[in-house]
Formats: structure tokens, C-alpha cells, sequence
């Protein structure tokens, strides 16, 4: 079979490798249907930060049908249509015992621990998968990952609903952030970013306004922020536009460290909130995405082949992103 394979950093490859062996057990084989590049996987590729087995199939945004069920399977079936939950935790930890397998001890993700989406075939636990409506569309469903980390984040921060929530960094995630927010209803949505043209289409999509990441443009009493950018430049200036009392959900994978002056947020009692991928939202985000499918598949950037997935990342990392997700169709 094909799939993309990551050796080390800087190294990605387009190969053909054995398509899974008979799934052990609790196990199930997944024929890949979609799979979303992640900005994560961006920074492992550029960092080499998670890598942790070489080489290694990435992709942990993946849906798939079932083709072969590991022995004590009994509520899946052959055809069945799932989504995996990104996450492997280790089920032993104080973390794991207490329901937060985000915060696993042990945590690891797939397409690091185990290989992942990028590829024609895969196998996973069957305590990952989650079985997909009928009619959600594959383009759609794919996406739930990342809506589940963008539920994440906007549960942490906890936004009053008719309050404005300022957005800094319009990728997958804030863009994400923006679509989960007016589905809740809220009406007061900025978002901040330099490519314009993907916030220009996430702004048509969900209603947010555009706006700059400087106090006169994004205007006073922000209470309620996302960064979603990585950048720690971009978190001082996030930083700059909070009123005194204000709340900054932090959900970006940040390169470098920030020369932050603790005073600012003692004196003006900001909070800065972490939000580490999902905690148990992954079904809600399926339940969200099956009453705005066709808003969410509007944020799609482009669909490409395993082929074309090297050739993708470099367009992505130079910021070449009309919408928000690329989407691999094995």
C-alpha cells in the first residue's frame, strides 16, 4: 500500500510499505478514508520535537471504514465508518483514572506512537474509534478532531455569551474556534490574522469580523481571548488588547519562549489558560459537525492525494491557505 512516512526532521517520504497484518486483539483495521494535516504535524516535521519511532506513518485527524476486527470486538462491524480519537493514553496514570487522558503521564499521539492516517490502510485500538452518522459526509467528519480540540479550548475559557471573544490566529484551530462559537450563538466573534484571504472565508462562514491584533483595531473590553497562533510575538501582542480581568485561552503549539513581564498579569489580573488537545469532547464535536456540516466543509482548503502530502507541507508552513484544512483522500 501507500503512505507518507516521517524519518526525521525534514524527512518526509511517499512509499510503499505491508499493509496491516491481521489486527490483534482489540484492534481493528481501517480502510483511510480522509485524513486532515494538523499543524502539528508541521511542527514535528520541522522540529522533530514528538518523534519518537522511525520511520513513522503521521496522521492523527483520520477517518476510515472497518475491513478486519481483532478478536472481543463485538460493537463494531465490517463497514462501519469511524473517526479516532488522536490520543493513546495509558490508562494507569492518576490522570487516566480521574477521565483526563489528555493529561495522561504517559500520553502519546497517533501517528507517533502508533502509525497513523497518512496511508491507504491502518489498524488502532478499538477504544479510539467512534462510529460516524450515516450521513455525515467524509469531508465533514473528518474534521471532528480538531473541532473537538477547538470545543476544548472555548469550554476552558468559558466566554460570557454576549461578550466578545477575540480570536488570535485564523488556522485550523481558530478558524475552528470561530465555527464552534457561533454555533453556540455567540454574535461578537474577532479574529486576527495575516493571511486574509482564510479570514475572509471564515468570516463569511461563521460571522466574525476581521480585525488587527492592536488595541485600536480590535477595540476595548476584550474579556475573552484564544491564541491560536503559535507565536509568541503574536501572544504580546494578544496581551496588549486584553481589558484588566480578561482570560486567554491558549491552544497554539508555540515556537520559542515569550520574555513575559509577570507584573502584567498580577496587576491587571489576566488569566492565561492551557488547553492541551481534549478531554471528552470528540462526541459532541461529531454532534456539532452533523448540524453544521455544510459551514464546516466550506473551511476546506483543498483535497490532495498521499502524493501530493510533501509537496503540501511546504505550501503550508509558507502560510498558502485559502481555507483551513487540507485533506488527504487515500
Amino acid at each position: 500500500m501507500r503512505a507518507v512516512r516521517l524519518y526525521a526532521k525534514g524527512d518526509l517520504r511517499v512509499e510503499d510499505i505491508a499493509a496491516p497484518a491481521a489486527p490483534q486483539p482489540r484492534w481493528v483495521n481501517l480502510a483511510v478514508t480522509a485524513a486532515g494535516i494538523c499543524g502539528s504535524d508541521l511542527h514535528n516535521f520541522r522540529t522533530g520535537q514528538w518523534i519518537s519511532r522511525s520511520p513513522s506513518v503521521p496522521g492523527h485527524e483520520l477517518i476510515g471504514r472497518v475491513t478486519a476486527l481483532g478478536e472481543g470486538i463485538v460493537d463494531l462491524a465490517i463497514g462501519d465508518r469511524v473517526v479516532a480519537d488522536s490520543r493513546f493514553w495509558c490508562c494507569a496514570c492518576a490522570a487516566c483514572k480521574a477521565g483526563n487522558h489528555h493529561l495522561c503521564a504517559k500520553l502519546g499521539f497517533v501517528g507517533e506512537i502508533c502509525d497513523g492516517g497518512f496511508a491507504e490502510h491502518t489498524s488502532l485500538p478499538r477504544h479510539l474509534l467512534h462510529r460516524l452518522p450515516d450521513d455525515l459526509p467524509d469531508d465533514a467528519a473528518v474534521m471532528a478532531e480538531p473541532v473537538a480540540v477547538a470545543l476544548h479550548a472555548v469550554k476552558r475559557l468559558r466566554p460570557d455569551p454576549d461578550a466578545p471573544v477575540l480570536i488570535a490566529g485564523c488556522g485550523p484551530i481558530g478558524g475552528l474556534a470561530a465555527l464552534v462559537l457561533a454555533a453556540q450563538g455567540h454574535r461578537d466573534i474577532r479574529v486576527a490574522d495575516r493571511n486574509t484571504r482564510r479570514t475572509a472565508r471564515v468570516c463569511a462562514v461563521t460571522g466574525a469580523k476581521s480585525v488587527a491584533l492592536e488595541p485600536a483595531s480590535v477595540g476595548s473590553g476584550i474579556q475573552f481571548a484564544i491564541e491560536a497562533t503559535g507565536s509568541t510575538s503574536a501572544l504580546s501582542s494578544l496581551m496588549d488588547c486584553m481589558s484588566a480581568g480578561g482570560t486567554i485561552a491558549l491552544v497554539g503549539i508555540m515556537h520559542g519562549r515569550m520574555d513575559l513581564d509577570p507584573n502584567l498579569l498580577v496587576e491587571r489580573e489576566v488569566s492565561l489558560i492551557g488547553c492541551h488537545a481534549f478531554r471528552d469532547e470528540l462526541p459532541d464535536a461529531i454532534a456539532l459537525l452533523a448540524r453544521t456540516g455544510p459551514q464546516a466543509r466550506q473551511l476546506i482548503d483543498r483535497h490532495i492525494t498521499l502524493a501530493e502530502v510533501p509537496q503540501a507541507y511546504e505550501r503550508l508552513i509558507a502560510g498558502d491557505a485559502d481555507g483551513l484544512k487540507t485533506i488527504i483522500r487515500p
